[in-house]
């Protein structure tokens, strides 16, 4: 049963204790079994990935059979219904058209004395794209991740994603990737799968930057290797927190509630509301659906650990609540959203007003769905195309300009000890 609280020295520990429910003691002792994992790819690359692909998904395979093959691509296309393929270029087109408006541009200003300052963005050469598979099927977070790589002009994108039952990689992953450009594909999950983009192996090449999200051993690899490979974030199980009021549809809150909690058992699927009658309302509703919910167990685990209802004085104290949390997805289910909205500091997606499920940002709506989590909104932003590049200044002095800075210079460079830093401005001036 999804609880209820009206105290709110009770509701504010529990929101602590669901946001740090990733840093617990076992995530300490799967460390280690990662950082085995690490060093071995690193000493014998394929051996030691396809001796741990074998451990941990049970899956046999060959050196030959890492990479998928060109004629499986080819079929994938014939493995998915019509549907599922216009779905999957619709929503492609979607996230492009967003990412595309989001390209950083490169700029110089012409200043006075000649003196020339700028940024230049330019993408990392290769990069890592880790899509979570297996059991599970995941297309959107191929588009989701890939497209704003290619779109940020990434040179040479890969992705890895664990083989499932047979070896196999649902047809509409492979769809999804081709569709977003992307052609070299490994069937490698796990950290070993981080290990090998980190590193390199003789199959699979070493990267720039790793990108996607996965399960603990994943994020803590890509912990791990952070320093030697750029990474986008840290992701762990997803949040929600609904902020409603009494104009929102309880059956609408519920549903998006358990639509969070049916991701991960892991999942928090929070509202806090200022009506008491909505409360006890999307909590019975909670408790239908859930009856003949097609991952019951799943889900009602979530609900039953991680789930929670809060009766607050106002939508202010819950914009408050929900800024301590910052929480991967907000929703402002209130009479007026937008009067809200400059109160929240900390999300990574806000879904605004009642007609805007989650479900919309994970699947259609353009902005990528990988998305910080635990708390790190507070200073980490959604994967995109500035995920992918990286700037560098452009500093550019004339001779008369440099005459302007050469005491500032030499003060300074005088005062830290470097005396070479000052005559390096001052010979180019001729000055002794």
């Amino acid at each position: 049963m999804l609880r209820i609280i009206n105290q709110q020295a009770e509701f504010k520990a529990e929101l602590q204790r669901i946001c740090s429910r990733t840093n617990d003691e076992l995530v300490f002792h799967k460390e280690a079994t990662v950082r085995e994992v690490l060093q071995a790819v690193k000493r014998q690359g394929d051996k030691a990935v396809l001796h741990y692909t074998a451990e941990f998904d049970n899956q046999t395979l060959s050196v030959e059979e890492l990479r998928v093959t060109a004629s499986e691509l080819d079929a994938a296309y014939q493995q998915i219904s019509p549907e599922l393929l216009s779905a999957i270029r619709l929503a492609g087109s979607q996230i492009e058209a967003f990412h595309r408006q989001r390209i950083p541009k490169s700029w110089v200003n012409f200043g006075d004395d000649d003196v020339v300052l700028g940024k230049r963005y330019t993408p990392v050469d290769r990069a890592g794209l880790y899509i979570p598979g297996g059991r599970r099927t995941y297309p959107s977070t191929v588009l989701m991740n890939a497209i704003p790589a290619k779109v940020a002009g990434v040179p040479q994108v890969v992705m890895v994603t664990p083989p499932g039952v047979g070896k196999a990689i649902h047809p509409a992953v492979l769809v999804a990737a081709q569709e977003a450009g992307i052609q070299e594909i490994y069937r490698v999950g796990g950290a070993q799968a981080i290990a090998a983009l980190a590193y390199g192996t003789q199959t699979i090449p070493k990267v720039n930057l790793i990108a996607g999200p996965g399960n603990i051993y994943v994020t803590l690899a890509k912990k791990l290797v952070y320093g030697l490979v750029g990474v986008d974030s840290l992701s762990g199980p997803g949040e929600l927190i609904i902020i409603a009021d009494e104009t929102a549809n309880p059956l609408h809150v519920a549903t998006d509630l358990i639509a969070q909690a049916e991701k991960d058992p892991m999942a928090a699927a929070i509202l806090l509301t200022t009506d008491g009658n909505l409360a006890k309302e999307v909590q019975l509703s909670v408790a239908r659906q859930l009856v003949s919910h097609p991952k019951g167990l799943l889900t009602e685990k979530a609900i039953a650990h991680y789930g929670l209802i809060a009766i607050v004085e106002s939508t202010a104290t819950a914009a408050s609540l929900a800024n301590e949390f910052a929480p991967k997805h907000l929703q402002l289910q209130v009479e007026d959203p937008w009067a809200l909205l400059p109160l929240i500091r900390h999300a990574g997606a806000i879904f605004i007003g009642h007609a805007t499920p989650e479900a919309v940002g994970d699947y259609v709506a353009g902005p990528s769905h990988t998305l910080p989590t635990s708390g790190n909104c507070r200073y980490a932003s959604p994967l995109g195309v500035e995920t992918f590049l990286k700037h560098s200044s452009i500093i550019q002095y004339s001779h008369h300009a440099l005459t302007k800075v050469v005491d500032t210079i030499d003060t300074l460079a005088q005062t830290e000890g470097l005396s070479s830093h000052s005559d390096a401005v001052k010979r180019r001036l001729e000055i002794d």
